[in-house]
């Protein structure tokens, strides 16, 4: 196929155009590719390619690219150019049994395929050579409100006629108006329909009442003597002016009497509410977070207000739920200004904290670290309060190792990464903040994670901070099943240990790519930590990695962070490393696969590599100079933002 025959047909000149949404580029033929472009070959261009894997393949009836194709066009043209792309052709196998290709823009109304288009010449037979093709006509070339400006050439001349844009290009149309009917383009082309004569209108009006036509319209009246809606049939006789009177007064008494009423109950139902919103404000610790804050000028910390939060989430509508969980519900929301936020309704709350809370949660705002979620405020008039939070919109660790099955591949690089930015921000709250700070639901759905693989840890703000006696740790069980530290479900001891021991299962999850948790699985399979430390000890490690890191990773790198995984594990809190610890190995050991020379180096070499010391917290700070206050605040959801 070559470019011998390119046709082209300009009708720039004339009132028409083609009409793009009727019009389709059709070829027809075996590998043939053929275009339509503007006339210079630069204003638009679009085509298509129809194929021929075998004659047997063929069908009558619509283009679907085998032996036919088609192609819109786009609007508001009026020259076109038909090209045959030289680089494709029907020669050797094809051309015994395609003898000729055809290009054609056409009405796609018209056409219907034949396979014996492709294999005959049938095609210029049954159509002669022509084929039909709809044209879009335009008063003018100006849209409307141009054209108004010069009165001389303003083609809508009836008085009742409207001026109306073309769809297909530069250019206008007139229509008669509403009610009225004719040639918009002659000065009284438009005439008035009378719709109580014309049979082609239903009668407008109900029985009894009588049809009046109008300018334009029509209405609707009753018969003498009798009042009420023609249009509907509630025409009714006139009675006495008396009678009238005497109703309309009590009625509108009756309006009173029920206006105040209602008027009166809102009030106390608002009283009543405003009461209970006190109420609770105060025992969620209100009063102290707002002595706190006055105390601390320029804190981003907001206090929003329940309608605040419901207007954010349409009323927390079930299509902005991001996350549900046994201790409360995730939505996402809008606030006023435009900002999306994750917004925390909780279920329960220690009572013994309730009024600390509000202050807790000023201090855990202040926490500024990169791979930390922010806390941006807390609504306090609510039963259970609820928190607000920065939104990160690209999903969760979980999603991204647990529900990748047609999604991105995940490279061991990337995992150590994840790993290491999740560490890193679980040893902030451990050493970093005074007091210690304690997640207490470590999982891979609280890791978000960005569209550059940077870990934002969240749910935090339900984090304990470290309790200072023994009446401080927690009387009922917080967490997540399948992560939960052995030693604090004897205890009932929250410790910073126990976070170590939900990391280590989320180091398996990176590792291994099951869940922690699959109650599907074989009895030995269902809890991984316990599936790993039994493979571990049969040397049978290799039989549960991800295969993929397997593939592109020595597995010496890969037995490190395993050890690693095991040391968290540990069933007594005493041997396990801690957060700080965890963060520094896994920084070498990323490091380490990074290195040229992966991990078959000389000591001077890892020492040379390594210079620099382990990681750093240079990057955190604090707004405050201190973090105060104890206590617990135990409100995890195992579905988080």
């Amino acid at each position: 196929m070559d470019e011998q025959s390119p046709w082209w047909w300009d009708i720039s000149d004339s009132w028409f155009r083609l009409s793009g949404e009727d019009n389709r580029l059709t070829v027809v033929g075996c590998n043939s590719f053929a275009y339509v472009t503007s006339v210079n070959k630069t204003e638009y261009m679009t085509g298509c390619m129809a194929t021929c894997p075998s004659v047997g393949r063929l069908e009558n009836g619509s283009c679907t690219g085998m032996g036919c194709c088609q192609a819109a066009i786009p609007r508001g043209i009026n020259s076109y150019w038909v090209v045959f792309e030289e680089k494709f052709n029907t020669s050797g196998r094809i051309a015994g049994f395609s003898p000729c290709s055809y290009a054609v823009l056409l009405e796609a109304a018209s056409f219907e395929f034949r396979t014996t288009y492709v294999t005959t010449g049938d095609f210029m037979e049954s159509t002669g050579g022509k084929v039909p093709l709809m044209l879009d006509w335009v008063a003018g070339k100006e849209t409307c409100r141009e054209a108004r400006r010069n009165a001389t050439a303003y083609m809508c001349a009836s008085r009742n006629s409207e001026c109306v844009d073309s769809r297909n290009g530069p250019g206008y149309l007139c229509n008669c108006s509403a009610g009225y009917e004719g040639n918009p383009y002659l000065l009284d082309g438009c005439q008035d329909v009378n719709e109580c004569e014309d049979r082609r209108f239903k009668y407008p009006c109900s029985v009894p009442g009588t049809c009046i036509n109008t300018s334009g319209g029509f209405r609707c009246s009753c018969p003498n003597k009798a009042t009420g809606n023609a249009y509907y049939g509630t025409c009714e006789a006139k009675k006495s002016q008396r009678g009238l009177h005497v109703a309309i007064g009590v009625s509108v008494a009756v309006a009173v009497l029920v206006i105040s009423v209602c008027c009166a109950y809102m009030i106390q139902q608002r009283r009543r509410l405003a009461n209970v919103k006190r109420r609770y404000f105060n025992q969620n610790g209100g009063l102290l977070l707002f002595e706190e804050m006055k105390s601390n000028q320029g804190l981003s910390f907001t206090i929003f207000t329940k309608e605040e939060l419901e207007e954010a989430t349409n009323k927390f509508h079930e299509r902005n739920v991001l996350g549900k969980g046994g201790s409360g519900t995730v939505y996402k929301g809008t606030l006023k200004d435009s900002s999306a936020v994750a917004i925390k309704r909780c279920k329960l709350i220690d009572e013994r904290q309730k009024k600390e809370f509000g202050k807790e949660m000023l201090i855990l705002s202040q926490i500024n670290h990169r791979n930390i979620v922010r806390l941006h405020g807390c609504c306090l008039e609510v039963e259970v309060p609820m928190l607000v939070y920065q939104f990160i919109p690209n999903g969760t660790l979980y999603q991204l190792i647990h529900g990748r099955r047609h999604g991105p591949r995940v490279s061991f690089a990337t995992r150590l990464k994840i790993a290491h930015e999740a560490a890193e921000a679980l040893a902030y709250l451990h050493s970093w903040a005074s007091p210690q700070i304690i997640h207490g639901d470590v999982k891979s759905p609280n890791i978000l994670i960005d569209e550059n693989y940077t870990v934002k840890v969240s749910d935090f703000g339900a984090s304990a901070l470290a309790p200072t006696d023994e009446a401080q740790f927690v009387t009922f069980v917080q967490g997540t099943c399948g992560y939960l530290d052995p030693e604090y479900m004897q205890t009932c001891k929250l410790t910073d240990k126990s976070d170590v021991y939900s990391f280590g299962v989320v180091l398996l999850e990176l590792l291994t790519c099951r869940k922690a948790l699959n109650l599907q699985a074989l009895e030995e399979e269902k809890n991984l930590s316990s599936h790993f430390l039994l493979a571990l000890s049969e040397n049978r490690l290799e039989e549960i990695l991800d295969i993929q890191i397997q593939s592109e990773q020595s597995i010496e790198l890969i037995e490190q962070v395993a050890e690693l995984a095991k040391q968290c594990l540990e069933m007594s809190s005493e041997k396990r490393p801690s957060m700080r610890q965890v963060a520094e190995e896994l920084d070498r050991v990323s490091k380490l696969s990074q290195h040229p020379w992966g991990v078959h180096h000389t000591c001077e070499e890892l020492e040379t590599f390594l210079v620099g010391s382990p990681s750093t917290y240079s990057e955190i700070e604090l707004s405050n100079g201190y973090i105060s206050m104890a206590d617990s605040a135990y409100l995890g959801v195992q579905s988080p933002r």
